[in-house]
């Protein structure tokens, strides 16, 4: 995603749209900044808790996740959308 480029964030569950800001360091940030209730621990110092499904498009990750992550799943603590995506955070 480039520098000046916003991407638009949609939850599956209610079809709620946000917008992905370039300056948010994660997606677990930009939700957050949109009052969006997201599961996490990981300022705790445990990975995995903030994990969801990615139902389309793509991320990148800023740092390698500490946690496991299956096929179609993403940490939202580390992860920055490529373009427009669409989540499940249940």
């Amino acid at each position: 995603m480039g520098n000046e480029t916003t991407a638009s964030v949609t939850l599956a569950e209610n079809s709620q749209r946000i917008e992905y800001s370039p300056g948010c360091p994660s997606l677990l940030h930009c939700l957050e900044s949109q009052k969006i209730d997201v599961a996490y621990q990981c300022r705790e110092g445990y990975c995995g808790a903030c994990r969801a499904t990615l139902v389309s498009g793509n991320v990148q990750y800023n740092e390698e996740p500490l946690a496991f992550v299956r096929d179609g799943e993403i940490l939202l603590c580390c992860s920055k959308p490529n373009g427009d995506i669409r989540i499940n955070l249940k």
